[in-house]
């Protein structure tokens, strides 16, 4: 390799020179006024003043993965997505915070073909969709349009989204599902999971084992129940052991 008289190699120069700079340009930073953007007046009283005012970003905190323009990501290459969408528009003037819409618009049946294809749930083989914050009724509803594409997923996580029925969703090929820290009082609440291998229930709120003898059907060869109240019941362990040829 060629070196200098310095002892560095003509790239790691260059790498110096680039970083020296980068730090000349963030020690100016200190330097320079803040600048308010132009549309401070459209943010009513949403700002306090007592806090950093809003950044230019600010308006785009609503907007999920696939609204925002010029990128081509795709749903299945995403392995921890924000599903969850912002509040409604009613939310919105409720708590000030109206200036966001402007980067809304109406959206044609072309664009919504579009983000469907570029969402692209049903070719998903492995995904976390764990602490979505669900805390509206929209919210839930949008999570369980998305699960019920996920018609490939071999893996699936839904930790502490405070779900209590999916009984409704069909996950055909799912082998291994985590729903630890939700508020599933029953297995007859869980999707259908025909192929389940591993499955976690940790810390719901299970009180009876009734339903358990469906799992005999298929290939289950774990399930974690910890920390439910299932665990109280006389004979609990003998029953979760299930024969599979009952």
């Amino acid at each position: 390799l060629l070196s200098s008289s310095s002892g560095l190699t003509p790239s790691n120069q260059k790498f110096l020179n680039s970083y020296s700079s980068c730090c000349s340009i963030l020690r100016d930073a200190h330097h320079i006024l803040p600048v308010l953007p132009q549309n401070r007046g459209t943010l009513g009283q949403s700002w306090d003043p007592r806090l950093p005012f809003p950044l230019p970003s600010d308006s785009f905190k609503y907007l999920g993965w696939c609204d925002i323009e010029e990128h081509g990501v795709r749903g299945n290459q995403l392995l921890c997505p924000r599903v969850r969408e912002g509040p409604s528009e009613e939310e919105l003037f409720f708590r000030k915070e109206e200036y966001t819409l402007k980067r809304r618009k109406q959206v044609t049946d072309t664009e919504k073909w579009e983000k469907r294809l570029q969402e692209n749930w049903e070719n998903c083989a492995e995904l976390n969709l764990s602490f979505q914050d669900l805390g509206d009724l929209y919210q839930v509803e949008n999570l369980k349009r998305i699960l019920h594409r996920l018609i490939r997923v071999e893996k699936l996580w839904l930790v502490d989204n405070s779900l209590t029925d999916l009984s409704a969703i069909r996950l055909p090929r799912c082998r291994e599902l985590n729903v630890n820290k939700n508020h599933f009082t029953s297995f007859r609440q869980l999707p259908k999971i025909p192929q389940i291998q591993h499955l976690s229930l940790a810390e719901n709120n299970i009180t009876s084992l009734r339903g358990i003898s469906d799992f005999r059907h298929t290939p289950l060869e774990s399930l974690v129940l910890q920390r439910n109240p299932c665990e109280f019941q006389e004979r609990y362990r003998q029953k979760q052991e299930f024969k599979r040829d009952v």
